[in-house]
């Protein structure tokens, strides 16, 4: 099988990681992938390390015909059995490439973020009706998508994001390394989060509870990994001038970091307090390190996090709501414990990499045996 991957996304989050780790997980397969990508982005030079052929297209740069053009090129020669996109704005390209020569390849569309745009005029239902399956990675997107577009309930898959359970293993991550970077005690209680800086992740309620819980615990500790964005620098200055309003002298900003099973290692709470979450790859990352969490009780992240079970559950936005939950865990250790247990088996029963990988390959075999 010989597969076509698309994300002409020129950013790196969580919709371009996945995509690369579904290349990764294909080739293991002894699948065949190239990669349509955004020129210049950092999608494309993370998979020319993975040896495949990448098409590089100019966006913004170029007119929209010839992208198109360059597009129905590269699958009229291409022999593809299947393409996937992973980006909505893609299809606007690939649909119209493929009209030019009528090529009737199947295409697959994994919608990663919600739209809160009705997209069922005369053009959007062309492109959606060439769709013929659309992948949703939470409940909240796969509604989303009936409630927005053309495609029909029928035409609509869930399939969850998923995570390596062997790179995010508790028994591998190094709980100590951060820990001693920090200089942290045993005593020490440290509660983190990690994400880019961008509005809406909840990087406020995180800092306002960081700084109410300080005043009344003197063992915590509280760290903040990720970057921010192309275009987002304003707010992750932002979010430093907070914390400097503080005065927390117990908060570290640690920026990126590329051993992010050992971070997660470290921290004795982890906080997802996003604002709207199509799925939320960094909880199950978090998950199956086996960290108790506290997240907030929005869209997708619901998908994940079981109230009382794996995590307790914040309302949105609430920093109030955020710091009693968190207190909860801070107070009673067995609890931790019981999340922990939890998180654990619930990431392996629904969100092993491994599985969500077959069950993508069984939906290419399923498409692709319908066409002959």
């Amino acid at each position: 099988m010989k597969i076509l991957y698309s994300c002409l996304s020129k950013s790196w989050g969580g919709m371009e990681m996945v995509t690369l780790t579904g290349i990764r997980q294909l080739l293991k397969h002894n699948i065949k992938v190239e990669l349509l990508c955004a020129d210049e982005s950092r999608l494309q030079l993370e998979a020319n390390n993975l040896g495949i052929i990448v098409h590089p297209i100019k966006i913004g740069k170029a007119p929209k015909l010839f992208s198109i053009l360059k597009i129905s090129t590269i699958l009229k020669s291409g022999g593809y059995d299947l393409i996937h996109s992973h980006a909505s704005k893609d299809l606007w390209l690939i649909v119209p490439a493929l009209k030019i020569f009528k090529n009737k390849t199947p295409l697959v569309f994994t919608k990663h973020v919600g739209s809160y745009i009705v997209k069922k005029d005369y053009l959007h239902n062309k492109i959606y009706n060439r769709v013929d399956i659309a992948i949703a990675i939470s409940s909240v997107i796969k509604k989303n998508l009936i409630d927005t577009t053309a495609l029909t309930e029928n035409k609509i898959k869930i399939i969850f994001n998923g995570v390596d359970l062997n790179k995010f293993n508790p028994a591998t991550a190094d709980r100590n390394k951060l820990r001693e970077e920090l200089k942290l005690s045993a005593e020490d209680i440290l509660i983190g989060m990690i994400g880019r800086f961008s509005p809406g992740k909840g990087h406020e309620e995180f800092l306002f509870a960081a700084n109410q819980l300080s005043k009344k615990y003197l063992n915590l500790k509280f760290v903040v990994a990720g970057e921010a964005s192309r275009g987002e620098e304003e707010y992750a200055k932002n979010i430093q001038r907070i914390a400097e309003k503080y005065e927390l002298n117990n908060l570290y900003f640690i920026g990126f970091r590329s051993d992010i099973p050992d971070v997660l290692a470290a921290m004795d709470i982890f906080v997802f307090p996003s604002h709207a979450e199509a799925f939320g790859l960094g909880l199950i990352e978090a998950m199956a390190i086996g960290k108790p969490s506290v997240c907030s009780n929005s869209d997708g992240i619901l998908d994940i996090a079981v109230d009382n079970e794996t995590s307790y559950l914040f309302k949105v936005k609430d920093g109030n709501d955020l710091i009693d939950k968190i207190e909860k865990l801070i107070l009673d250790s067995a609890k931790r414990k019981t999340f922990r247990e939890n998180a654990i088996k619930r990431v392996i029963e629904n969100f092993d990499l491994e599985k969500v990988t077959i069950q993508t390959i069984q939906l290419y075999s399923n498409l692709t045996e319908d066409i002959k």
